[in-house]
């Protein structure tokens, strides 16, 4: 039995997220009245924090990972004294309201990562977990715990059936993350109803064969002495993940408790009336909080702020003693790039040898990551392919293994696309890091819905993509990306940069470190390119320029990556037909977008035709050109050079679309694309 001011904080917390949904009309009651103690026990009981210094460094980090359930995650915040008012419960699922329908890591504070789609909150779990053993073994010193903290999570049937989950706490096991704790809401209803339609696997064991230490509650909903037992061993544990698994009953203390009708509909008036008084409350009202329940937790908030003043002055004796990892600390956790960053990007000129672009990648990363400590991250199990590993890096596993350790920064996802990218949101949520995740580009497509978090969320995580196009050849259309960057570049406060040259990869680079509230995703080829006459970085961070300035062009030629050196030798195969063409590198649209229209009008000047090139879709280009060559189908399975010839992408096709494009506009008046008024 819970003592009584607890049956009382839980009763509180199911009966306002009640109210909560009820007067949005919308919303989930259920889970979060079956996950109350669970909520109360953690944010009561175990969690580290101050709710007036909601970024404290070393605060406990909380997860829903089944989002849906976010009346709970609100009404906690405000108990625990964080800026959300019995107001702001009252706007739930309104517009501009800090309660959204799912939380929102830029909208709410305390809420950690934007989770709803299910499985990301306990993959981004995984992520903030490795982030401070990470962050904890670089800084901490004896008698100096700079960074402790654990990461909790609650999590649902839907997080378990979702692929990307099981990707995740495979890897979390592997690591021997001990400061990752997970509360398993084993409720057994989902929205089609009862789990044994489609889910009746043995959870415990499942994750016992990742490697997690495991416990079963079998009572949820009353055992409250129970479950404050479980998480204290799981704290003990340190060199395993923990799973509670917690038997609960959806939608405890309603007359449809336990079915799928409480799951995804608010509850009615009369049932929210019935439940009031089932728990000892006035029917009558709704949004209280008993004096007694507001009483606990404010002395709860003191006891974190209390906390933070205690943290506070053992980092200034920290600082004292070692200053100079103090203000590295600081700089990491403020967001700041190094100084010297710029100064040691590489520079390339037209007389060096041609080289692939992911190898040019390879290069900067050797000479960036000293000098950036905070970049983090790795392949999925294609380090050969995408030449991510630096010198002088080491991997990020347990000591244990013998394969590295905690301060390593090289991590091995292993064939996990979509775990990757979730894993890497969660470590950019920690804050002090750029993480990188690797793979063809092709399968950045297994990893879109953690990809889309990362732009929704205004994450930095940066996606280094080889093997960009057909020129991959060999392997053919199933690992050849023809609609991919067209996804990507679909995909709101996304920055895609497909870098022509060594120039522009240390652009597009220095473009993917500056942008702080964006991902990027860098596409890389593996066919070897030359270093362009007129490329520079300042110029890649226009995102599109004229290789040679022409005033008077009778075409223009665009094209990114691997297809700007095409283009050059196309527009020289035009200038003996006596046709003058401009060629533009466009490394990215995104950038190219945000620049002034005067500039725009100087790279794609009023009444000059244009004619994109790149070998992928050509979706998309109508915004920058009148014409363009590229794909409409899948790729094929032959060498690069061939797939160029079999699709039309030579200079010399480019050239023969050069003309016939020329001669058209003779006749036409050419559109104006760029700075058009609608």
């Amino acid at each position: 039995m819970a003592p009584q001011i607890d049956t009382v904080a839980i009763n509180t917390i199911r009966a306002l997220a009640a109210d909560v949904v009820r007067k949005a009309n919308s919303g989930h009651p259920g889970a979060p009245m079956g996950c109350a103690p669970m909520a109360h026990a953690l944010f009561s009981k175990f969690m580290k924090y101050n709710p007036k210094n909601p970024k404290w460094a070393t605060r406990d980090r909380f997860v829903l990972s089944n989002g849906h359930g976010c009346a709970l995650h609100y009404v906690m915040l405000h108990l625990a004294g964080y800026n959300v008012t019995i107001d702001d419960l009252k706007t739930f699922r309104q517009l501009d309201s800090v309660c959204p329908g799912h939380p929102e890591n830029f909208m709410t504070e305390g809420i950690e990562v934007t989770t709803g789609p299910l499985g990301q909150g306990i993959s981004n779990a995984v992520g903030l977990a490795i982030a401070e053993a990470h962050l904890a073994a670089t800084f901490n010193r004896d008698g100096f715990p700079i960074i402790d903290n654990h990461t909790y999570v609650i999590m649902g049937d839907g997080c378990l059936q979702e692929g990307v989950a099981a990707e995740a706490v495979s890897l979390a096991g592997h690591l021997k993350l001990g400061k990752l704790i997970a509360l398993y809401d084993d409720n057994h209803i989902q929205i089609d109803g009862d789990t044994n339609l489609g889910f009746t696997e043995d959870v415990i064991m499942r994750f016992e064969s990742y490697g997690w230490h495991t416990l079963i509650l079998e009572d949820g909903d009353n055992d409250f002495e129970g479950l404050v037992k479980a998480i204290e061993e799981a704290k003990k544990v340190t060199e395993k993940p923990t799973l509670i698994k917690i038997r609960t009953t959806i939608g405890y203390g309603s007359k449809n408790e336990g079915t799928e009708k409480v799951h995804g509909a608010p509850l009615s008036a009369e049932d929210i009336a019935q439940v009031k008084s089932k728990f000892g409350f006035n029917p009558e009202e709704s949004f209280a909080v008993a004096a007694e329940v507001t009483d606990l937790y404010s002395k709860i908030g003191e006891n974190g702020a209390q906390q933070n003043l205690e943290w506070d002055s053992l980092f200034e004796k920290y600082a004292s003693q070692y200053p100079e990892l103090a203000s590295e600390f600081k700089r990491r956790l403020a967001g700041e790039l190094p100084q010297q960053l710029q100064e040691a990007l590489p520079r390339y000129t037209p007389s060096d040898p041609a080289v692939a672009t992911r190898k040019l990648s390879e290069t900067l990363l050797n000479k960036v990551a000293d000098i950036l400590p905070e970049l983090i991250g790795g392949s999925a199990d294609l380090t050969g392919s995408n030449l991510t590993r630096w010198k002088s890096a080491v991997d990020f596993q347990h000591e244990s293994t013998g394969l590295g350790n905690y301060g390593g920064r090289y991590i091995r996802f292993g064939v996990r696309e979509h775990g990757m990218a979730a894993i890497c949101n969660g470590i950019t949520a920690y804050g002090g890091f750029i993480p990188f995740g690797s793979t063809f580009l092709n399968f950045i497509s297994y990893a879109v819905g953690a990809t889309r978090l990362s732009a929704l969320s205004h994450f930095r995580v940066v996606y280094i993509m080889t093997h960009d196009s057909i020129g991959l050849g060999e392997d053919g259309p199933t690992h050849q990306p023809v609609e991919t960057l067209a996804h990507l570049r679909a995909t709101p406060n996304t920055l895609v940069l497909r870098p022509a040259d060594g120039n522009e990869v240390s652009g597009a680079y220095l473009a993917a470190f500056q942008n702080s509230t964006r991902p990027s995703v860098l596409a890389l080829t593996r066919q070897n390119l030359p270093h362009l006459e007129g490329s520079s970085i300042e110029n890649t961070l226009k995102g599109a320029y004229p290789l040679k300035q022409i005033e008077k062009a009778d075409l223009i030629l665009v094209a990114t990556g691997s297809e700007v050196s095409i283009c050059v030798e196309a527009s020289e195969k035009l200038a003996e037909q006596g046709v003058i063409a401009s060629v533009v590198s466009m490394p990215s649209m995104e950038l190219f977008d945000e620049q002034e229209l005067a500039y725009k009008k100087t790279v794609f000047p009023d009444g000059v035709p244009v004619i994109s090139a790149e070998a992928m879709t050509t979706f998309g280009w109508q915004k920058y050109a009148h014409a363009s060559v590229g794909l409409t189908t899948f790729g094929a399975s032959a060498p690069c050079e061939e797939l160029y010839k079999k699709f039309g992408i030579t200079p010399t096709d480019i050239a023969n679309k050069g003309i016939q494009v020329v001669e058209y506009y003779k006749s036409q008046s050419v559109p104006v694309l760029v700075g058009k008024p609608f």
